[in-house]
């Protein structure tokens, strides 16, 4: 298969699909390797965004998927009398951040690094589908672990959790950072 027709081909799929399709599946359906699957998807990428297309081709981890331009939202709504969603309150804002840097986390370990209750705020996050159950702690009382989805990728315009900024005070690996110890005078 030729690369233009490999692109077109792979735009049907995520059309069709309207979620993200993991990249294993479409190499399936264009019968071909991950490079170049990988690589007909970066040049479809390339065409929406240099064309100033409607649509934009967003990759999420190994995932792709079709959504609209960010910036005609305004006019999609208006187009469908789409309410603009409600925007995270600051402990939904708080929670979802716990989850993201520190998951798989159990609610309870949420609770221990916000220091308040946020059984409300994970079943609101739970709700609108940006954290998910992911299993549950091998410990006496089994509580869940919760993990962030694509949803929460989508929103947040990242393609993966490396994307996220560094937390202050954290050095790579999830280390905290300790004060140095002045030298003595």
């Amino acid at each position: 298969m030729e690369n233009k027709e490999m692109q077109i081909a792979a735009e049907g799929i995520l059309f069709a699909s309207g979620e993200p399709v993991h990249i294993s599946r479409i190499c399936m359906a264009l019968d071909t390797d991950r490079p170049r699957a990988e690589e007909a998807l970066q040049r479809l990428r390339d065409y929406y965004a240099f064309e100033r297309r409607g649509i934009r081709l967003v990759q999420m981890e190994d995932s792709y998927q079709l959504c609209s331009a960010p910036e005609y939202a305004e006019i999609i709504r208006r187009a469908f009398e789409i309410r603009k969603t409600a925007k995270l309150s600051q402990p939904a804002l708080e929670v979802l951040a716990v989850v993201a840097y520190y998951q798989p986390v159990t609610r309870a370990q949420v609770d221990q690094i916000r220091g308040v209750d946020s059984a409300y705020t994970v079943g609101l996050l739970l709700d609108r589908k940006l954290i998910e159950e992911c299993g549950r702690l091998q410990v006496p009382g089994r509580p869940r672990l919760y993990r962030t989805t694509q949803t929460f990728l989508r929103s947040f315009h990242i393609s993966s959790l490396e994307d996220l900024p560094p937390l202050p005070g954290m050095e790579e690996g999830g280390q905290m950072r300790t004060e140095e110890e002045e030298p003595e005078a």
